[in-house]
């Protein structure tokens, strides 16, 4: 079995909220959850959001749109993102995040298919040097790794991100970077910024009237066209949304000692 698994919750320092704000009527989060069920690998599809109060929309939205909604720490996202996957007793584990509003079903299999078909402990198509778009982003790994990970991470950023105790470590995983000729890594999809969200508004306005079902393809035709739509959020460097974890890690180190 293949699970997926979507982190999303409603607490964004860059931009609150982010996740409902609407698109064409809808919550940005229910626009994404539309094309990951869209997927032809994943079995089954569950959201892992906070146990918090402010995360109660996120398990209305869910119940609405038919899919699993589990509950955890908010802050120790690789708990909550393992025990939303225990009770499946999946083999196999794809990540993604609520971030991902234009997430590509089609990538999505892709790199299931990449990842099985090379035994991998873990695989990613957001590795550097890095040739998907940043908000295309899929990782897959084995559950039993994740269970590991649960048991063993001991590092903040590795509790708050959930998978650099595989990824960090390829003397311990076999570890598979699937990649895109010609490369589109220098392109920004995810929505970190009002911008970020600007700019993923503007290309459902343009595309999803038309074809709900939009491929990369069609977005990367549109943005040829509409060149001043990329330039939206051109200036904000790839990552920018990752929240440093560094110092935490420092302080715990010291503490080891």
């Amino acid at each position: 079995m293949i699970l997926g698994v979507l982190q999303a919750r409603v607490s964004s320092s860059r931009l609150p909220g982010k996740v409902l704000k609407p698109i064409l009527g809808e919550p940005m989060l229910a626009r994404q959850l539309e094309r990951a069920k869209r997927s032809q690998r994943m079995d089954a599809l569950v959201v892992a959001t906070s146990d918090r109060a402010e995360d109660d929309p996120i398990q209305t939205l869910c119940e609405k749109q038919g899919v699993a909604c589990f509950r955890g720490n908010l802050n120790d996202v690789l708990d909550r993102f393992y025990l939303a996957a225990k009770p499946y007793a999946s083999e196999h584990v794809v990540r993604l995040t609520g971030d991902c509003p234009l997430i590509d079903p089609e990538v999505v299999d892709a790199t299931i298919e990449f990842y099985l078909q090379g035994a991998y402990d873990y695989a990613s198509n957001a590795q550097a040097p890095y040739t998907f778009p940043d908000g295309l982003d899929v990782e897959v790994f084995r559950f039993q790794h994740l269970e590991r990970a649960a048991r063993e991470a001991e590092l903040p950023s590795y509790r708050e991100h959930v998978t650099p105790f595989m990824s960090k470590h390829p003397e311990q995983f076999t570890i598979g970077h699937y990649t895109r000729e010609p490369s589109l890594g220098h392109l920004r999809w995810t929505v970190d910024e009002p911008e970020d969200f600007e700019m993923v508004r503007q290309i459902y306005e343009a595309l999803y009237p038309i074809n709900p079902s939009f491929t990369t393809r069609d977005i990367l035709a549109l943005l040829k066209e509409s060149p001043n739509m990329m330039r939206l959020n051109s200036h904000i460097a790839r990552n920018a949304g990752v929240r440093p974890s560094l110092a935490a890690d420092a302080v715990y180190l010291q503490t080891r000692v």
